[in-house]
């Protein structure tokens, strides 16, 4: 199977829609969370994914637009966004988020979006929070969302260490070797941190074993001309030009 691996497409359609056309074909759509929030599609987002064979599971924003998190919980633009989106969404935009869980286990993989500790809110950012983590598991693979940056983690049992992963990597990663396990970030289609405000994203292939993670430019202006529009906070939309 070929699966396409996204994750926190934060209501960026022209994002989305790019990494829809650059990942070429593939089986199914993984979503690690975060269909919403920040952006100004979340209705169009969550239309969008139902158009494809996929699982969703879901993100911090997506509960806080659900209204299942105290919006005093983010800082001021993030609240101010959710606050709009938990407006504007539709009831069926608003029934399928409802229905997504916070832990699945798929062919083998394990996918949260916070960390296998705790789905919805912790961030995974350096060797020590990967660490505690992978006794939170059993799967060899365990892929996660969240901090808006591509980046993985292994755990080498035979030598008893950790390593981090972070793209652009040489080859894909593969993901066969029986004494290694991993946690796995695709970075973010939408909000990008880490510096390049390209969409990412990562193809899974799990017959040949391999993680590829790919970016991907996309009219990044027609987003923030539709975020003024809606008069969402200013930081939100300069920084998708930027990646920060």
């Amino acid at each position: 199977m070929r699966y396409l691996v996204i994750s926190d497409i934060h209501a960026n359609l022209a994002a989305f829609d790019a990494v829809l056309d650059a990942a070429g074909s593939f089986d199914m759509i993984w979503c690690l969370g975060d269909l919403v929030g920040y952006g100004p599609d979340p209705n169009e987002c969550v239309a969008r994914i139902q158009e494809f064979e996929h699982i969703c599971i879901a993100g911090n924003h997506d509960w806080a637009a659900l209204g299942k998190l105290d919006l005093n919980q983010f800082n001021h633009d993030a609240r101010v966004a959710n606050a709009w989106t938990q407006r504007q969404l539709t009831p069926i935009a608003r029934a399928y988020l409802e229905a997504r869980p916070t832990r699945l286990e798929e062919d083998g993989f394990l996918l949260v979006h916070g960390s296998p500790r705790e789905p919805i809110w912790e961030y995974i950012l350096d060797i020590e929070q990967a660490a505690v983590n992978f006794s939170h598991f059993e799967a060899p693979v365990c892929l996660v969302g969240h901090t808006h940056v591509p980046i993985g983690f292994v755990l080498d049992r035979e030598h008893e260490d950790y390593y981090r992963l972070v793209p652009p990597y040489p080859e894909p990663i593969r993901l066969a070797n029986p004494t290694m396990r991993m946690i796995l970030n695709p970075g973010s289609v939408g909000q990008p941190r880490d510096g390049d405000p390209r969409a990412s994203y990562a193809i899974l292939d799990t017959e040949a074993r391999t993680w590829e993670v790919h970016r991907v430019d996309y009219p990044v202006e027609v987003t923030q001309e539709r975020m003024r529009a809606y008069d969402l906070p200013l930081r939100l939309i300069q920084r998708l030009a930027v990646g920060r």
